[in-house]
């Protein structure tokens, strides 16, 4: 049985990128991505708020469904919008793509792979890598509360 599953684990890391293996990896980043999607809608509300559009953007036109999010003030609007700007930048413009579209443009996977004129299947395998990787980024940056940290 212990045979099956390292060979398992083997299989999975080779599918995975060097550098997202590189250092800690943790492999319950998953439970971190409805949090991660919660932050990222909130970077884009409070990106216009503050006057400009997320850095993934550009000026490109987009459509978004956005819930109202209260604030305490506006610097924190500010450095938040940073601080997240400053996570992305972390990503291959590959992963950035693939965000910008799914969350902050609201397209599903299989628009985005139209969009982004790939397939869909890597689509549906890449998105959830990157994903996991900028809640690691998160959590390093203190974006994320780890969720061990709060059960303590």
């Amino acid at each position: 049985m212990m045979e099956a599953v390292s060979f398992y684990a083997e299989e999975v890391s080779d599918g995975l990128d060097d550098e997202f293996l590189s250092g800690p990896w943790d492999p319950d980043l998953w439970l971190y991505r409805e949090r991660t999607r919660a932050l990222l809608k909130r970077y884009l509300r409070l990106s216009v708020e503050v006057g400009r559009l997320p850095s993934l953007l550009g000026r490109e036109f987009f459509r978004a469904r956005v819930t109202v999010y209260q604030v305490t003030t506006f610097e924190d609007s500010v450095i938040f919008v940073h601080d997240v700007e400053r996570a992305l930048e972390q990503l291959d413009g590959f992963d950035k793509q693939l965000i910008a579209t799914i969350i902050l443009q609201d397209y599903s996977q299989d628009e985005a792979a139209k969009r982004m004129n790939c397939g869909r299947c890597t689509v549906q395998r890449k998105f959830p890598e990157a994903m996991d990787r900028l809640s690691q980024i998160f959590l390093q940056g203190g974006l994320l509360e780890s969720v061990a940290e709060g059960n303590s």
